[in-house]
């Protein structure tokens, strides 16, 4: 990354960042919930508490998704907004 000479240059690069990590995150979290889903729900098919675990992981991933993916929206209509 060039070093920024104005303050517009300097969100561009910061606003880089994120754009590169957010899709990074939400690829991590969905490894790990399809990780848990199999973990709880296939391997552990006979097991009530397993079953409960990850019905838990599955409304946890779900609110995580939506929120993450709401922010990421907020984040790209206010850069938008202010810096066109």
């Amino acid at each position: 990354m060039p070093t920024p000479t104005t303050y517009g240059g300097l969100v561009d690069g910061i606003i880089g960042i994120v754009n590169l990590l957010i899709p990074a995150l939400f690829s991590l979290l969905f490894v790990f919930f399809v990780w848990k889903m199999i973990q709880s729900w296939i391997l552990g098919a006979g097991d009530p508490n397993s079953i409960a675990e990850g019905k838990k992981y599955a409304w946890t991933a779900i609110v995580v998704f939506v929120v993450g993916i709401s922010a990421w929206g907020i984040v790209s209509m206010l850069r938008s907004t202010f810096f066109g």
